[in-house]
């Protein structure tokens, strides 16, 4: 967590005008503290049905923004949902204990939306589970769109995990057993049944295979089987697939990048779908591993500066800005959507990544540079060569602080753009960096909301990644899996 708490700052006398007005910080520290602050309370204000920014909004259901019109995001998304719901979960966990029960109305809502028949399908088969969105007050959207979305189900099961198992810390199984177990064990059943069948990315555009969905697919099996055994069940779907799709993860790295879709869709495969797949699978206990793509690995770090160096020569604001500084970035190069402009939520996961980094070889007390990231480190630092470096070397503090100078220039180019009140839209234009799209976008704040905490040390618990190991052998395969709609939730 945060060094201060949060909700208890909210309340704190001049606190809140503060947070309204973060350009007056002059530091960045300054604007972290504020910003956080009005991060938060503007999460909890897209939440119904307390949220004051989303009436008529279902208990638990997290809406994407208030925005009704050019564009209408007045819908709650089950990916939005469930990343925003881990943030606050794993800052329950770090002691904001007044959020719990907003996490519980989200478990409530999502079991009842699990049974809820849609275009995708229903649940009967699993089917219904990949229908990306739907209507504020729970019931579905039958409008066309890009269905099915398949990283929703994976992304859901993490969220609920992860609040599971610290009930289960606390001696609680039966509630787990009856509240989150019969949701998750649908998601995961999905997970394995169906991850290999290709679907829309998380951007809702391209039709084919998404190196985040794969990604996120993978860390929801790892954890699901440990999830299961810690309740005295089983998921031999989860045990069965993770090392394959773990083995598919592998095919989408080209050597420099990660091409981010497999699919004919004219792009380079640049985008902001492999960051956020890296920030997705980083466990602070892991190692820099190359098969995890974890944030401190070669290929993750090569890949970032392929991804940010796309970005730097298409974008007005950033005129100027060289390899190795910090840069507005967006989805991906040949965005058109809203004008193909830099987003709040990326540019702050480009810090993310390497305050992930950064954490990681704190850890384990040093820092490698191999071939692949030797560029990523160049650009930092004209000397960096090849070698490993222990912590205590000359070479490992100054380039530890040139990374996080670096990644501190993302979030001051979110603090550059962000408007006078510090509320965040979904983007910021190209030209002059004008607030655009969306207005006050849940997953901009809670993007706010980890990059902070990851620069203040603060990480969320380990899924397991040191246990991933690509198979010798690797195959197209899928798990049959069976669904029940989950009974009657309480508390």
């Amino acid at each position: 967590m945060l060094t201060f708490n949060l909700l208890t700052a909210l309340l704190a006398p001049g606190v809140l005008s503060a947070a309204l007005h973060p350009r007056q910080e002059a530091d960045l520290d300054g604007f972290i503290k504020s910003e956080s602050t009005l991060a938060l309370k503007s999460i909890l204000s897209n939440i119904g049905a307390d949220g004051s920014a989303v009436s008529g909004a279902g208990a638990g259901i997290v809406i994407a923004s208030p925005s009704k019109s050019d564009p209408d995001y007045f819908y709650t998304w089950t990916r939005d949902a469930a990343l925003t719901l881990k943030v606050l979960i794993d800052d329950f966990l770090a002691g904001e204990t007044s959020l719990e029960s907003t996490i519980q109305d989200y478990i409530t809502a999502q079991a009842k939306l699990q049974a809820v028949s849609n275009p995708s399908g229903d649940l009967s088969d699993g089917a219904g589970l990949a229908e990306p969105k739907y209507q504020a007050d729970a019931t579905a959207f039958t409008g066309d769109w890009g269905r099915p979305q398949r990283d929703g189900p994976a992304l859901r099961a993490t969220a609920m995990i992860t609040y599971g198992n610290s009930l289960i810390s606390k001696k609680k199984e039966d509630v787990v057993k009856s509240n989150i177990w019969p949701s998750v064990q649908n998601d995961l059943n999905y997970v394995a049944q169906y991850w290999n069948q290709t679907g829309f990315d998380l951007w809702e555009e391209v039709e084919g295979s998404s190196f985040f969905t794969i990604a996120a697919q993978h860390r929801a099996l790892v954890e699901g089987s440990a999830f299961a055994k810690s309740l005295g069940e089983s998921c031999e779907g989860c045990d069965s697939q993770a090392p394959q799709i773990l083995c598919f993860l592998q095919s989408f790295w080209n050597g420099k990048s990660v091409v981010s879709n497999v699919a004919d869709n004219g792009r380079s495969g640049l985008d902001a779908n492999s960051v956020l797949a890296s920030l997705q699978l980083f466990d602070p206990k892991a190692a820099c591993d190359d098969v995890t793509f974890q944030p401190c690995s070669s290929r993750a770090l090569s890949n970032h500066k392929e991804y940010v160096d796309s970005f730097r020569s298409i974008y007005n604001v950033n005129k100027g800005k060289e390899a190795g500084a910090a840069a507005a970035v967006g989805r991906y190069a040949e965005d058109t959507y809203m004008g193909g402009n830099p987003w709040y939520l990326t540019t702050l996961a480009a810090a993310e990544q390497l305050y992930d980094a950064l954490y990681q070889w704190k850890q384990q007390k040093s820092l490698s540079i191999t071939e692949t990231s030797l560029a990523f480190f160049k650009d930092l630092d004209s000397s960096a060569a090849v070698g490993d470096y222990a912590s205590d070397s000359e070479t490992y503090t100054s380039l530890t602080a040139a990374v996080k100078k670096y990644a501190d220039g993302f979030v001051s180019v979110v603090q550059e753009y962000a408007p006078k009140g510090g509320n965040l839209a979904e983007q910021f234009t190209r030209d002059d960096g004008t607030p655009a799209s969306a207005k006050d976008l849940t997953w901009s704040y809670a993007a706010f909301l980890t990059a902070a905490e990851r620069r203040d040390g603060t990480v969320p618990p380990t899924w397991g990644a040191s246990d991933s190991k690509v198979p010798d052998e690797c195959e197209g395969s899928s798990a049959k899996g069976t669904y029940a709609e989950p009974g009657a939730v309480s508390w």
